[in-house]
């Protein structure tokens, strides 16, 4: 009897040490952004790949991008692939989210205030969606093959808990082109990575027909 309460004993302390273990391993840095003078940084989305092995699967989760005041929110968003990301619409008028990015296209129609529609995101890369009916309405859904992916703080300050391990580190934002490091994790460790947005011009987009937004679209309703 004594080795069995030993066992049970030893048992219950690794299961109260493992949570601890698991989280242990901390990736964080912070991302400068370069912006035009009077500019603000848009917000940067930060996700770490295995460089040995794949990355586990992602653990279910729940993402949305709202539509509020004829505007995504949020903006920006990175999810791991195979998220689902609704996108309900709060506004008291109607929406029509679409994307006519290169192998990732979609349509979700027309539908009324307090609809919701999804789309599951199968692929990596970077998605922008937009409105049919409002040109000022603009998201980008950043999907990346890894379940470490987050979207940094306001001062560009991120966090990701992970295993020990060798990773690239990828930085991203609307305005700016990807950048990467590596890094070893093993307890606690930082990745510095800067982006410049400084050369960005904002284009107008077609409409889901790639044709021009009418000129009425512009206009305050």
């Amino acid at each position: 009897m004594g080795v069995d309460v030993t066992r049970r004993a030893t048992w219950i302390l690794m299961a109260l040490l493992l949570p601890a273990v698991a989280g242990a391993d901390v990736l964080s840095g912070t991302v400068t952004t370069k912006v035009r003078a009077g500019a603000t940084a848009s917000a940067i989305v930060v996700y770490a790949e295995p460089l040995s092995g794949s990355a586990p699967a992602a653990p279910a989760k729940s993402y949305a991008i709202a539509q509020k005041n004829k505007s995504f929110s949020p903006r920006v968003l990175g999810v791991p692939v195979g998220a689902t990301v609704t996108f309900p619409n709060d506004d008291e008028i109607f929406h029509n989210v679409f994307s006519l990015t290169t192998g990732q296209a979609f349509d979700l129609g027309l539908y009324r205030a307090g609809a919701s529609k999804s789309r599951t995101f199968t692929t990596p890369g970077v998605v922008r969606v937009f409105c049919n009916i409002h040109p000022q309405m603009t998201a980008l859904v950043v999907t990346a093959a890894t379940p470490w992916i987050t979207t940094a703080a306001a001062d560009g300050t991120w966090r990701l808990e992970l295993p020990a391990g060798r990773y690239r580190v990828t930085a991203l934002s609307e305005r700016a082109a990807p950048v990467t490091a590596e890094v070893s994790v093993a307890g606690t460790a930082t990745a510095a990575l800067a982006l410049d947005e400084s050369a960005f011009v904002a284009a107008p987009h077609s409409n889901k027909f790639g044709k021009p937004y009418p000129d009425a679209a512009y206009k305050p309703q």
